[in-house]
């Protein structure tokens, strides 16, 4: 094939848009928990724009509403449920050891 011809061919790949994350009916808001709390990680972290398919606005609306969350307690700063568990195991298995 020449080179000319090459340029045009179409790429074999098909693409599928996604569909955004954010609904056009739903509000970002602090009181919305059900929303926040689809983008923050295990650990309690607000998840990047990259991972939450957003747009620029809409994750600055989300942080700002995490934040105000965070700060109103009705959302923890940190989830440590996980690391408590594993130190009541820890010193449950080295109490049981010593005796």
């Amino acid at each position: 094939m020449d080179k000319s011809k090459r340029l045009f061919l179409k790429s074999k790949r098909s693409f599928r848009r996604r569909l955004p994350p954010i609904g056009s009916g739903d509000r970002i808001d602090y009181k919305n928990m059900s929303l926040i709390s689809r983008f923050i990680s295990e650990q309690g972290k607000i998840l990047s724009r990259r991972l939450n398919r957003l747009t620029l606005k809409q994750q600055r609306l989300i942080t700002i509403a995490i934040k105000q969350a965070r700060i109103l307690s009705s959302l923890p700063f940190l989830n440590n449920e996980k690391q408590f568990e594993k130190t009541e195991l820890t010193a449950r298995t080295t109490t049981t050891s010593l005796k």
